[in-house]
Formats: structure tokens, sequence, C-alpha cells
């Protein structure tokens, strides 16, 4: 049965004329929501930050992690370190310091690997395609393919388990808004590719249920003469996003969308103009996201919401408490030193709940949780 939300609205107290806009003096506004941003919303106003905790214990606890400590390098995509994983969707940091010797193909579901660190020259079923820092490559479930790196690489997986990767809903900002189907780029039968072909023997590994199997073929199957149709990798680097802005409205993270999982999404945070208006908040809202896990990982420039964060971090905010800026970025809230901001994060967020693996707590940042505190 398909049933529709409470639709009426009421007002207590003292509020803002609109959302993000025109805060009652000396007050913090709070969003609690529904489905992400996607729902139904009210607005608090209140007289104290809901992030100014003095203590907090329990598994809810705001976490970081640093990647930048993991100083293994893998030799494929498989043995790369899981962060974080639910039956959506698994999370991995891979290090490559070398190309890979054989290819791999995930029966799992789709992957989306983003280049942190590094260059790198794809092949696969489809051709050939150069992969540099700062993008996103899109691999379909059951493509085989391997990487030959140019220099060591840095790349954070996201895997949509038993699912696919989608482009969002743009609505009335049309078909060229925030990401125009002209910047993606696709792997070509070129001369590279063509080079490649071979009757050596080559090993495949393949993933299927986390378990691996080894298909030995006497040639290289990535053999292809042409293809056509409309499945294929993609590749997307963030300098080609156009973030959606507005003067007066600080807009919500779902508006920075740029794929839909199995029950997750994926944001992209690019530099952008600060709001302009001198009424409108110009740091992200404190809000509760009650409904999904909130992964950040860090890729460049100065993040202005955060203290102590730096590129190759990744932090993991649970559903259940009020989180937002740290006190020196609430300091910022209405006036801010630059024209726009500098910092590009990735986003995942998660319907299920996310377990930290062991992997990830052995680069852990104990004290972000208190981080929050006023100094």
């Amino acid at each position: 049965m398909n049933g529709k939300w409470f639709n009426f609205y009421k007002k207590q107290g003292k509020v803002a004329k609109q959302a993000h806009l025109g805060l009652p003096q000396g007050s913090y506004e709070r969003e609690m929501g529904k489905e992400g941003f996607f729902g139904p919303v009210t607005h608090f106003y209140h007289q104290n930050k809901h992030t100014g905790w003095v203590d907090f214990e329990g598994d809810i606890r705001p976490r970081a992690f640093d990647t930048n400590r993991f100083d293994s390098f893998q030799r494929t995509p498989w043995d790369a370190h899981v962060l974080m994983q639910n039956n959506s969707v698994k999370i991995r940091m891979l290090k490559l310091d070398n190309s890979m010797g054989n290819l791999v193909r995930n029966a799992d579901g789709d992957d989306l690997l983003f280049f942190h660190k590094g260059t790198a020259d794809l092949f696969c079923d489809f051709g050939h395609l150069v992969i540099r820092e700062g993008d996103y490559l899109l691999l379909p479930k059951g493509t085989m393919w391997r990487l030959e790196t140019n220099n060591p690489c840095e790349i954070l997986m996201v895997e949509s388990t038993n699912g696919h990767y989608q482009l969002p809903d743009k609505g009335l900002l049309g078909p060229n808004a925030i990401v125009d189907a002209a910047v993606y780029r696709t792997p070509e039968i070129n001369e590279a590719f063509k080079a490649q072909y071979s009757e050596q023997e080559t090993l495949v590994q393949v993933k299927r249920l986390q378990k691996l199997s080894i298909i030995k073929y006497p040639f290289n199957p990535l053999d292809a003469i042409g293809w056509q149709g409309d499945l294929m990798p993609v590749a997307l680097n963030w300098r080609d996003i156009s973030p959606l802005m507005s003067h007066r409205f600080h807009v919500p993270p779902s508006a920075h969308t740029t794929f839909l999982g199995n029950r997750f999404v994926i944001c992209t945070f690019v530099p952008r103009l600060f709001e302009t208006d001198p009424e409108a908040l110009k740091v992200p809202f404190y809000h509760n996201n009650d409904d999904y896990d909130e992964v950040l990982f860090y890729h460049a420039g100065n993040f202005f919401s955060r203290d102590n964060i730096h590129p190759g971090m990744m932090t993991l905010h649970p559903t259940g408490f009020t989180h937002g800026p740290h006190p020196k970025a609430m300091n910022n809230a209405f006036e801010q030193k630059n024209a726009m901001t500098e910092e590009v994060a990735v986003m995942i967020d998660t319907r299920d709940p996310l377990e930290v693996c062991d992997a990830a707590e052995m680069v852990e940042w104990q004290d972000y949780v208190n981080s929050w505190k006023e100094k």
C-alpha cells in the first residue's frame, strides 16, 4: 500500500521568515527531516548549539578515519582495504603502485572508482580510456578491466552491491544542468587498445558473493573490434561539475547528488560561490539526518565547515544525532572572508546503517567526537 505524508504546516514561537535566511537574533537553526533532505521537514530555532555536548558515548558517535595512514599497496581491487559496508554498499580504499597484472570482474554489482591521487590507463571490454586525478570511473557490473598506472594511485571504491548506478532526476533544471552529458568520457577502441591484443595467457579474477573465482584464457579476452549500445563505463571529472547555487539559500547536500545507488546516494561538493545575501546562512546548517548514515571523503582544498581535517580523511556521522559545522566555522556563519568555497569532497549517504570494518578502525582519529567542543 502506498501512503502519503501528513501535509499541513504549523508555526510556534519565534521563527525565520524562511529556511536558512534571517534567523531570529542569537538563535541556531536545526533541521529535522524525513528521507534525508527529500521528505517533510521542520526547522527549530535554539538558544544553544545542539552539537555542544560535553560527553558522547555509544555507537552513534561521529567518527573520522585517515586513509593516509595506510602504508601498504595492493595488487588488485579485491585486496583493497574495506572501510565500511552494508547489504547495499561496500566502501574500499585501493592503493596501487604498479599496474594490475590480471583482469578483474565484479559480479556483485556496479563499481564506482574515485581517483583521489594518480593517473592511469583503463583497459576494459569497451576499449581504452585515460583516467586522471579527480575522475569518477563508473564500471558496470560484469565489466572486465585492469589499470596500467602511470604513478602511484589512491582510489576510493564504492560498490553498489546487488544494484546499479543511475543518474538523479534534475527536474526543472533540465538535462544540461549540474552535469551536462557532453562531459562524460567513454572508452575507445583506439590504437592503445589494439596494441594490447595478444595470444598471451590471461587470468580474470571474478568476485561473486565476496568470493573469488579465477578464469584462465589462452589469450587476452579484451579483444573486441567493436561494440554498440547504451551500457558502458563512463568517466566524469569533478572539474566538469557545475554546482547548483543560490545567492539567498544554502542549498541542501541532496542538490549536489551525482549518482544514485541501491539505497544510497553519492554527492560531490566542488568549489562554488558563497551565498551573498547578508541574512543567508553561509555554512551547512545543523541537522538531524535520522534516515541516512553520512560518509564524507575529503579530496582536496580547505574544508570550511571542519577543523583538523585534511585530504584523504573520511568521516562517518551515523543516524540519530544532530551534527553540523565546527565552532570555528560557525564564527563565519553569515560572513565569509573569501568569495568561494575551496573544498572538494565525495559524500556517500546510505539508507541502511553502515558497519565500520577493522581496516577503518586501524586508522581512526579517536578524538573527532570532541572536535565540536568550544575551545
